[in-house]
């Protein structure tokens, strides 16, 4: 089996596994403020477990990555979802895996635009945050609050994503 991974667009369908994709949808919309804002109504819902939990709202600055990019870890958060919308209009990569006996299969990587966001499951496994061409920051939604939310796998052998801004998908 190869160890290069594909870059497939991020779409509600392919993404629902691991979660919900944030963007502007038109069934959606619906219009407040006297008919001058739109309201895009509940993209997302933020799932928190465990006593003494809140949700709570981050700004995360992410450095580029360096591509080929050799993914070499995932994580996931067992007691709360994870919610990323980026603050700028530039695409940002989404990698995500499906649970496979307490670990992270074959990771799936999604090119998200920069009007794009997703929420991650809680319990889903996915690589930290992977800005691409510059620093980006990306509004956070994710709990606080007791208890361990971080679990982490290191694969034996690495897999390859390639330069999404070159176009190089296998």
């Amino acid at each position: 089996m190869s160890r290069l991974l594909s870059i497939e667009p991020l779409t509600k369908e392919a993404f629902a596994p691991f979660g919900s994709v944030i963007e502007t949808e038109p069934t959606a919309m619906r219009f407040i403020n006297g008919g001058n804002t739109e309201r895009y109504h509940a993209l997302a819902r933020v799932d928190v477990a465990g006593e003494g939990s809140a949700v709570i709202i981050n700004i995360f600055r992410g450095q580029p990555r360096i591509f080929p990019y050799a993914v070499t870890m995932m994580e996931r958060h067992p007691l709360g979802s994870q919610s990323f919308s980026p603050l700028s209009d530039r695409p940002w990569l989404v990698v995500v895996a499906a649970d496979e006996g307490g670990q992270p299969g074959r990771p799936r990587v999604f090119l998200a635009s920069g009007r794009q966001g997703v929420n991650y499951g809680r319990n889903v496994w996915h690589h930290p945050l992977m800005s691409i061409g510059a620093a980006s920051e990306f509004i956070v939604v994710d709990r606080e609050g007791p208890g361990n939310n971080l679990e982490e796998f290191f694969y034996e052998e690495s897999f390859l994503i390639p330069d999404p801004l070159k176009g190089q998908t296998p």
